[in-house]
């Protein structure tokens, strides 16, 4: 009988120093908040969020931790496909709020953008966004935020090269029919250019549209000395392809979506003329891209995801910033309770590998300058050309 009381007075201890030992554990346990990534990783927009993403996870890999308070945060990164649809952006943007995300980056992509906000606003969750350049994404709202400069100063830039570097007195511009990116873009450049003098001809194409010899030859015909075509990669790969094969001759123009390696393998060897403005030029930055294209050629997967090459995107670039915005933006508020976050974000300012990041009283980004890149058609890359401003 003495056995059996010792023999379950030492089980009642071990089990005692177990739970001990559990809670110790749990106790020892490091934090976790988490960034939801609101992106397209599938889709037409698919190659540039996956770049874009590829930042995001760059910056994740050299600074997993954030302290907050002298709490030390495990960092982690929630990804939400939103599949470049307007239809699937809500789905995405539910799953990040009940997925418990204290902050969200994204979107590539203007129109997913202003689909998905409605349901962070709803949640009350700050949303960062990367390259969104549609003025549509922070109106009317006091949660989303950007770090990229709007359409209405890419599209002055773009008309201001066309104008006074390529020399053109017409341009043709081509783009999706009811895409908020292309239409929005289209309407700032056409503004400026009709404001510096030139003609301005629009043509608007289809969704799943493959065949463009019919706009690239209208073009031709209406005596454009610039074709302006800002539309996704999907698009803009049939567009190089189909305007070199036909011997359309004029330079394309397009903002920041074309600024992609999936762009330079289309034009490769081709005889035609690309010019794009874009947020980052390889060069700004050694350090940084040293570590990035180390990391690229290290990860198999990653390197997929980046179209084969260690080539830097500026989406890339941009996502690798927003991370860390979002970080500051913590720290700035002592907590990682959303609506914490979210009453100090207009406060929040970053220096960046893109450059120095504040927010105006809209959210938007105060940005004033853009690069300027020429697709090398021999080398396969791309080449700066300019530091435009507006004039």
């Amino acid at each position: 009988m003495k056995k059996a009381i010792a023999l379950a007075l030492a089980l009642m201890m071990l089990l005692a120093l177990c739970a001990c030992g559990d809670s110790d554990a749990k106790q020892d346990e490091t934090p976790t908040v988490k960034i939801g990534v609101f992106e397209p990783l599938s889709g037409a927009n698919g190659p540039g969020g996956k770049q874009e993403y590829l930042g995001m996870q760059y910056a994740n890999y050299v600074t997993p931790t954030v302290e907050i308070n002298g709490t030390v945060y495990n960092v982690e990164l929630v990804p939400a496909d939103n599949e470049s649809s307007d239809d699937k952006a809500v789905t995405a943007a539910t799953t990040l709020v009940s997925g418990g995300a204290s902050v969200v980056l994204g979107s590539y992509g203007s129109s997913v953008a202003i689909a998905g906000s409605a349901t962070f606003g709803e949640a009350g969750i700050p949303v960062i966004g990367v390259t969104c350049t549609n003025p549509q994404v922070t109106e009317g709202n006091d949660h989303y935020f950007r770090i990229c400069f709007l359409d209405p100063f890419q599209g002055t830039v773009l008309a201001n090269f066309a104008h006074d570097e390529l020399k053109a007195e017409t341009v043709y511009c081509l783009g999706q029919l009811g895409n908020d990116y292309d239409q929005g873009l289209i309407n700032y450049f056409k503004q400026a250019a009709e404001g510096l003098g030139m003609k301005v001809i629009t043509a608007e194409f289809p969704e799943n549209n493959a065949d463009f010899t019919s706009y690239l030859n209208n073009a031709k015909t209406e005596g454009a000395q610039v074709i302006f075509a800002p539309c996704s990669i999907q698009y803009a790969q049939l567009i190089v392809e189909q305007s070199a094969t036909q011997g359309i001759g004029l330079p394309l123009l397009a903002g920041d979506t074309w600024d992609s390696n999936k762009i330079l393998g289309a034009a490769q060897g081709k005889e035609v003329d690309i010019y794009v403005s874009t947020f980052y030029a390889e060069g700004g930055d050694p350090d940084f891209e040293s570590g990035i294209k180390e990391w690229l050629n290290s990860n198999s997967e990653a390197k997929t995801n980046n179209g084969g090459d260690d080539m830097i995107a500026a989406v890339t670039v941009m996502g690798y910033d927003a991370y860390y915005t979002a970080l500051e933006a913590m720290k700035k508020a002592g907590s990682v309770d959303k609506a914490d976050i979210l009453a100090a974000m207009p406060d929040v300012t970053y220096t960046g590998v893109s450059g120095s990041i504040a927010f105006n009283e809209v959210g938007d980004a105060v940005r004033d300058t853009a690069y300027i890149k020429q697709a090398n058609t021999s080398d396969n890359v791309w080449d700066f050309v300019a530091v435009q401003g507006v004039n």
